[in-house]
């Protein structure tokens, strides 16, 4: 047994990616309020409209990248929309530096891993068909 074929492989990878993207984009329905309290003031309008429109956006790009026609796009897409979303993440650790260790652990831990998503979507672009 010589593991898995490349192909499958990668499909795996872009299909786990669109189920994390998917799964996100869902919570911004359900549960909005913590969307709608890292969104930078500096944004014009309503923060839920900005949580709203974040969700849409994640669930699009789920269903770009689960695509194999579409996943190239879809994964530059979802490298940029990453990088977008990484001042959300900044004043999420900045607001949470006062809670408990557990809340700063996390919101705090979201900032390196902004990085390693980024890379993860532009290596499914790379592979896709």
């Amino acid at each position: 047994m010589g593991g898995m074929e490349p192909t499958r492989s990668r499909s795996r990878s872009a299909l786990a990616l669109a189920a994390l993207l998917g799964a996100a984009g869902v919570t911004h329905f359900a549960k909005p309020k913590p969307y709608d309290a890292i969104v930078p003031r500096s944004l014009p309008g309503k923060p839920r409209t900005w949580t709203y429109a974040s969700g849409v956006a994640e669930v699009a790009l789920a269903a770009a990248v689960a695509a194999p026609r579409t996943r190239r796009l879809g994964g530059l897409l979802a490298a940029g929309f990453f990088a977008a979303v990484f001042p959300a993440n900044v004043k999420m650790a900045y607001d949470y530096r006062t809670k408990s260790p557990k809340a700063r652990a996390i919101a705090y831990g979201r900032l390196p891993l902004q990085v390693p998503l980024v890379l993860w979507a532009l290596r499914v672009r790379r592979d896709a068909p």
